[in-house]
């Protein structure tokens, strides 16, 4: 038999028409989230580029430094999934921070949000919210210090808050003004829906404009990098949740102010649906979407604070192994009791 001849390759499925792998996945969800990052830059100037550019930074250089300093090519940096955390973590910060907590976010994402648990993989909570989490309690009025966009006339500048050194108190140059999650808490106003949809709204950097969100989470659904369950799950927690809350007390807002406002639509189309930190079994990812949902409504209306979607997902994360147990589909020929021992 000539060599040239070819074989035959039996193998097990699945069989895959494309390689996919953590950098191609990292790549797309990148490509993603191009919408919202330009919008950040129309609405916020350098101040929102150089917000991701800190927060990237930091998240990078913390991997590759422990994680053994190898070249880059070498390293676990290379994936992008360090990339991708500084990205999600940017999208969530005030355009006025200072840039060195930005920095500092992004490395302590990585360092408590992924490393700490054994590397990309094995973490049980998304590290991008870890990161968020931990300059929330540090540096509460940093958090939430809202400044007006300045549009095409201000791209160009820096907010005077980003220059603040640290242990110095930051310089807000802006107006400052409020979300429309706080307005709508402490003020009672609601703000227009095409505002919401467009993102012309204070807010975080990349959370402001829903639609642009929307496309994003679209293009990861359609290369199959997202799994539909999980937004979808959340979007019906909180429109059920919250429409039921506005029947009972008209001063509620409704369902759509809801979905359309905060980092809600950032949240569940791009931080809940992390494979790693949610559920593996489909009825799952309907139990976790649902809770989810339902807790961000619960946390922005029962709570001191306006916004609940960092703190109900990171809960939920939590609450994955549980979950992930429970759904799990009883094995072909075994009773259900004995499934679990």
């Amino acid at each position: 038999m000539s060599s040239n001849a070819p074989h035959l390759i039996l193998a097990t499925s699945p069989f895959l028409k494309r390689p996919v792998d953590t950098p191609m996945i990292m790549r797309h969800v990148i490509y993603s989230l191009v919408p919202a990052m330009l919008a950040a830059a129309w609405y916020f100037g350098l101040s929102a580029i150089m917000i991701i550019v800190a927060t990237v930074a930091g998240a990078m250089l913390t991997e590759w430094f422990f994680k053994g300093r190898r070249p880059f090519r070498d390293s676990t940096v290379a994936d992008g999934s360090a990339a991708v955390t500084g990205v999600l973590l940017a999208l969530t910060l005030p355009p006025s921070i200072p840039l060195w907590m930005a920095f500092l976010g992004g490395a302590i994402a990585i360092v408590f949000g992924k490393l700490i648990f054994g590397g990309l993989g094995h973490n049980i909570f998304n590290p991008s919210l870890v990161g968020r989490a931990f300059l929330q309690a540090s540096f509460p009025v940093a958090l939430t210090t809202w400044t007006a966009q300045r549009g095409a006339g201000g791209m160009f500048g820096l907010q005077g808050g980003n220059l603040a050194l640290p242990l110095l108190r930051p310089d807000i140059d802006a107006i400052t003004t409020a979300t429309p999650l706080a307005r709508m808490k402490f003020e009672a106003t609601a703000t227009p829906l095409g505002d919401l949809l467009t993102g012309a709204t204070a807010g975080s950097v990349g959370e402001t404009s829903a639609i642009l969100l929307l496309v994003g989470g679209a293009y990861l659904a359609y290369r199959k990098f997202l799994n539909w369950r999980i937004p979808l799950a959340i979007f019906v927690g909180v429109y059920a949740v919250a429409t039921l809350l506005h029947l009972l007390d008209g001063t509620r807002p409704d369902g759509l102010f809801h979905l359309m406002s905060g980092g809600l639509m950032l949240g569940a189309l791009f931080m809940a649906t992390d494979p790693v930190t949610s559920p593996v079994t489909p009825l799952g990812m309907w139990v976790f979407g649902a809770g989810t949902g339902a807790l961000v409504v619960v946390i922005r209306q029962f709570s001191g604070l306006p916004e609940g979607v960092m703190y109900a997902i990171l809960l939920m994360n939590g609450l994955t192994p549980l979950i992930d147990r429970v759904t799990q589909p009883r094995t072909y020929g075994t009773r259900r009791h004995a499934h679990g021992a």
